[in-house]
């Protein structure tokens, strides 16, 4: 019995359509790796909609605009950087310390990453000077909860000065990303793990 191509054709374009991404997946995908890899400001909706195989109308049908689709990246990202923290704090139970000290490790590790650029939500506070931008609140509130981890980690270990030795911590952390982007992995950064140990002995030493 000799098959009908055109029949044959169109079962293999639906089957291959079944299992491609949503187009709202891949307008977000394409959008967070160009958002990383190149910035905020250098990426226009026509090239993610383009990179994303996709249309300007289809973007703006599952993001309302670039600000929010730009905003959503970033709580992706806060999502899942507290799934690994919260991972990494459960090995380490009632252990502020080690707690620390695996944070320290696995950033230490990401900043070693020649294709890391940093962190995103400190790259896009640059970029992003409006106050009222829906991605400044993602930003800000990521901050402020990460200062306040160290905070009462610090705490738990008895540091006699939890803020100031949080604060110490929190700048390592923000500072070792940025000079990865101008001095490169071999650079400041890779001493990230040793200098953070360095501050915490200094500091419980002075208790």
């Amino acid at each position: 019995m000799t098959r009908n191509p055109r029949i044959n054709g169109q079962s293999l374009r639906r089957k291959r359509d079944a299992n491609r991404p949503s187009a709202r997946k891949r307008i977000f995908d394409t959008a967070s790796e160009l958002f990383y890899l190149k910035g905020i400001r250098a990426v226009g909706v026509e090239t993610i909609a383009a990179e994303a195989d996709t249309t300007k109308m289809s973007l703006y049908r599952n993001f309302p605009s670039k600000d929010e689709l730009v905003a959503e990246w970033l709580r992706e990202h806060d999502a899942n950087f507290w799934k690994t923290w919260d991972a990494m704090a459960s090995r380490h139970p009632k252990d502020p310390r080690r707690q620390i000290k695996a944070a320290f490790a696995l950033l230490a590790k990401h900043v070693a990453d020649p294709k890391a650029r940093g962190c995103p939500m400190a790259n896009t506070a640059v970029e992003l000077t409006e106050k009222d931008h829906p991605a400044r609140k993602v930003i800000e509130a990521h901050k402020a909860k990460l200062r306040s981890r160290l905070v009462q980690m610090c705490t738990q270990m008895e540091a006699p000065e939890p803020r100031l030795l949080a604060d110490q911590l929190f700048l390592l952390m923000e500072g070792a990303q940025v000079t990865t982007q101008t001095l490169g992995v071999r650079g400041p950064a890779r001493s990230i793990a040793r200098a953070a140990k360095m501050l915490i002995d200094a500091n419980l030493r002075a208790s």
